[in-house]
């Protein structure tokens, strides 16, 4: 089965920089889009970026110029790097994958904690 596993977070300082890691693996044939998304305490999930196979990308307005996505197709791999982060940052960041268009073969990691404090 489809698996997806991000790693990465962490506690960082204002001001600071972390990049996370998103791995797909079993029966994949191709990924059609990528994804970042994230939930702070007592809100709903946000999404964040994505980014499809051939290269677009799009992001939240509040994260664009410090956060970039970024894919490495042969590995299944999406990376999220994020620069002069916040204290509102602080949140769960999952990763989504779909497998088509039509986004209706879509699979969510277990997500990883970021914490920005001082």
């Amino acid at each position: 089965q489809v698996r997806v596993v991000e790693s990465g977070g962490g506690l960082v300082q204002p001001g600071g920089s972390l990049t996370l890691s998103c791995v797909a693996s079993g029966p994949i044939f191709r990924i059609h889009t990528m994804g970042w998304y994230r939930q702070a305490p007592g809100k709903e999930r946000d999404f964040l970026a994505s980014i499809t196979g051939g290269g677009l990308a799009k992001y939240r307005d509040s994260v664009k110029g410090r956060f970039t996505i970024a894919r490495v197709d042969a590995e299944n791999t999406a990376y999220l790097h994020m620069n002069n982060l916040k204290l509102e940052d602080t949140a769960i960041y999952y990763c989504r994958i779909s497998l088509n268009p039509q986004d209706d073969d879509a699979y969510w990691g277990q997500g990883t904690q970021v914490t920005v404090s001082s």
